[in-house]
Parts: structure tokens; C-alpha cells; sequence
């Protein structure tokens, strides 16, 4: 396989983790293109390593921290609600976490793509671990039809100190669930039992009101692509715990930080 080919198939990887880190379809997009023209420019900067992925994804690194505004983060206030505070950590701790949790890189190659040692990379980790770990619980609607799925994913969320609103399993029921209780945040499967769409029932709710969604599925590469509007939030199936923890974390993190912008913005 050329290394052109190489790219294309980690293409939907870096698309998922540019949309984590900055929690927009469009600025995540932008960043993956000016890092394929990089790539075009530079093409030395692959091939630097036997892991073209790890490459990848440091050529997207050199960029986003080549932005003094995307190394900057609030002065801490302590005495700020924790939901808040969230939206006030570093930049690094919240890269090394998703590259770790999410995205699934080893400490050896999450140290290559920031270029840390091990060392800090295991630092970074746990900082952001610990900054997450604040109390910020809120209300959570799953959209699942799998029993088992749906039982692990209320096991994990409410382990994280969430409250889950309900469990539906189709479309119609996930609209019912949402008019007696509405949520805080949203967890859907793509493809439900009846044959109704996840992405329907969230299109759904959120034309009566606005809330991060992070969606499941088993083809996460179908919604990936940059053909049309996407899930800003998006995991795999199988999922791994930490996965879920993190991009909650992260969901949650824009919701806040976008509801500062628009107070600052209103003052």
C-alpha cells in the first residue's frame, strides 16, 4: 500500500480527533486540510517513523500548536462551578488525553505526535484525568437498542456522576423520553431497532432545544467522509470505557465554553 493510500485510510481518525479538539465539524475539517497541504508541501514529514498514523497525526499537531491561540487557556477561578473550570484546561492535558483515550496511540507514539517524553505524556494524562474528574454531572438520554450496550453505557455514565434520564430504543420512544425529562446531553446509536435512525430522533430534538450529542456506531467511517454535514462527537463500536469518558468530557467541555462566548458576547 503507497503511503498516499496509507493516509486516506487514517484520514477518518484525524477527522474524528480535529473535531474533539476544537468541537466543530468545520474548524476540525479546516485544520485536516491545511494538514494535507502540508503534507503535499512537506512531503519529508511522512515516513519519519514505520508508523504512518503517528505521523499523521504529528504533522496536525505541529499545526494546531503553531496557533499561539490554541496554547492559551483561561486564568483558573477556583470558585467557578466545576462544569465551568473544565472549559479552563490546558490545551496539552486535553491532546494527550484524547490521543491516549480516544483515539487509542501508545504513550511511545502520543510522546512522538507532542513531542514529550513518555514521561510527560503519562503527566499530561493524569492532569487531565484529574481536571476532568470535577464534579460537572448532568442529565443523559441513551438512544440504544442493543440491551447489553445500553446497560454498559448507564453503568459508565452514572459511575461518572451522571444521571441517566432514560433508555430508548427507537426513534419515538427517544422523543418521548425527552419531552417528560429533557437531558443535558445525548448518547445515540445510529441504527435502531425498528429500523428508525438515531440521527433522525437527535434532528428531532434539537429543534426544540440545544444539546452536545455524541453519537455510537459499529461504521463510524460512513460518517466521516467530509461530504456533509457530521457528528462533531463520534465513537466506534466496540467502544472502549475510557473512550466514552473522554469524549463526554470533551462534549461537555464545548457546551460550557460556548455558553462563556455567548454570555461575554451579550455583555
Amino acid at each position: 500500500m503507497s503511503t498516499a493510500q496509507l493516509v486516506v485510510q487514517h484520514l477518518p481518525y484525524l477527522r474524528r480527533y480535529a473535531r474533539a479538539l476544537t468541537g466543530s465539524q468545520v474548524a476540525g475539517d479546516a485544520y485536516v486540510a491545511a494538514t494535507l497541504e502540508t503534507l503535499v508541501n512537506e512531503p519529508e514529514t511522512l515516513g519519519r517513523s514505520a508508523n504512518v498514523k503517528a505521523d499523521l497525526f504529528r504533522v496536525f499537531t505541529r499545526i494546531w500548536n503553531s496557533l499561539s491561540v490554541n496554547g492559551q487557556s483561561d486564568q483558573v477561578q477556583h470558585d467557578l462551578p466545576a462544569e465551568v473550570r473544565l472549559g479552563q484546561i490546558t490545551p496539552l492535558p486535553r491532546q494527550a488525553f484524547l490521543l491516549s483515550c480516544l483515539e487509542g496511540f501508545s504513550e511511545e507514539d502520543a510522546a512522538t505526535i507532542l513531542g514529550v517524553d513518555v514521561s510527560e505524556v503519562r503527566d499530561l494524562v493524569d492532569e487531565a484525568g484529574r481536571e476532568l474528574a470535577a464534579d460537572m454531572a448532568t442529565e443523559i438520554l441513551i438512544i440504544e437498542d442493543e440491551p447489553l450496550i445500553a446497560m454498559d453505557l448507564e453503568a459508565l455514565v452514572e459511575g461518572l456522576g451522571h444521571n441517566v434520564t432514560g433508555v430508548a430504543r427507537t426513534r419515538t420512544e427517544a422523543i418521548k423520553l425527552a419531552e417528560g425529562r429533557r437531558p443535558g446531553l445525548i448518547l445515540a446509536d445510529i441504527q435502531l431497532a425498528d429500523g428508525s435512525s438515531g440521527l433522525d430522533a437527535v434532528n428531532d430534538l434539537l429543534k426544540t432545544f440545544e444539546v452536545p450529542v455524541i453519537f455510537i456506531t459499529a461504521y463510524p467511517e460512513r460518517f466521516l467522509t467530509g461530504e456533509r454535514p457530521e457528528p462533531a462527537f463520534l465513537i466506534a463500536k466496540p467502544f472502549q470505557p475510557a473512550n466514552v469518558s473522554a469524549v463526554i468530557s470533551q462534549a461537555l467541555f464545548f457546551q460550557q465554553s460556548a455558553r462563556r462566548r455567548e454570555a461575554k458576547a451579550t455583555v
